[in-house]
C-alpha cells in the first residue's frame, strides 16, 4: 500500500515534468503554450456556466416543488410488488441529471439506511454503475456547439436505464434484500 501511495503521489508532478521536457526538447515554447491553454480553459469555462446554471435551477425546481416525491408514491406500488424501495427512486432518476446531486442524494441514503443496508449498496451500485447523460449532452455538447444530440440522448438514457436495472438485479443476486 506504501508502494501505490507513494507512486500516486508522485504520478502527477512527474507526468507534467515529462512533459514539460518533451515540449522543450522538441523546442516548443511550453510556458506560453501553458498559458495559451489556461485562456482557453477559462473561456470554456465562463461558456459553461449558463448550462451549469440551468442545469441547477431545474433540479431545484423539480425537488423543492414535490414533484419527485409526487411521482415516487405514484410508482410505490408497482416498486413494491417487484422487490425495489422507493427510496431508490429520486437517485435513479436525478443520476441521469446531475452528478453532484446524486452523490448528495447517495450520501443522504447510506447515512440513512447504512452502508451495508440493501439501500446502500444498492446506491453505491447504481451510483458506479450510471452516468450523468443529460449533463454531459448539456454542457459538453453545449460548450462546443453540438445541437443535435437526439442519438447520443437516446443511446446514454437506454445506458443509464441498463445500469440501473443491472445494480437492482446485481445486489439482490449478491446481497439479497
Amino acid at each position: 500500500m506504501t508502494f501505490v501511495t507513494t507512486v500516486s503521489t508522485w504520478i502527477i508532478p512527474l507526468l507534467i515534468l515529462t512533459v514539460l521536457l518533451y515540449g522543450t526538447w522538441k523546442r516548443v515554447p511550453t510556458y506560453e503554450t501553458f498559458v495559451e491553454g489556461g485562456k482557453e480553459g477559462v473561456k470554456m469555462a465562463i461558456s459553461l456556466l449558463p448550462f451549469l446554471l440551468g442545469m441547477m435551477v431545474s433540479i431545484a425546481i423539480f425537488r423543492a416543488s414535490g414533484a419527485m416525491e409526487a411521482f415516487v408514491s405514484m410508482l410505490s406500488p408497482v416498486l413494491a410488488f417487484v422487490g425495489i424501495p422507493s427510496d431508490i427512486v429520486p437517485l435513479a432518476l436525478v443520476r441521469p441529471i446531475s452528478g453532484t446531486a446524486a452523490l448528495g442524494m447517495t450520501t443522504e441514503l447510506i447515512q440513512t439506511f447504512g452502508p451495508d443496508s440493501f439501500i446502500g449498496r444498492l446506491a453505491s451500485t447504481m451510483q458506479g454503475s450510471t452516468d450523468t447523460t443529460l449533463y454531459v449532452l448539456t454542457v459538453y455538447f453545449g460548450a462546443v456547439g453540438i445541437k443535435k444530440m437526439g442519438d447520443a440522448l437516446k443511446v446514454g438514457l437506454i445506458a443509464d436505464f441498463i445500469g440501473i436495472i443491472a445494480s437492482i438485479i446485481i445486489v439482490t443476486i449478491i446481497f439479497g434484500t
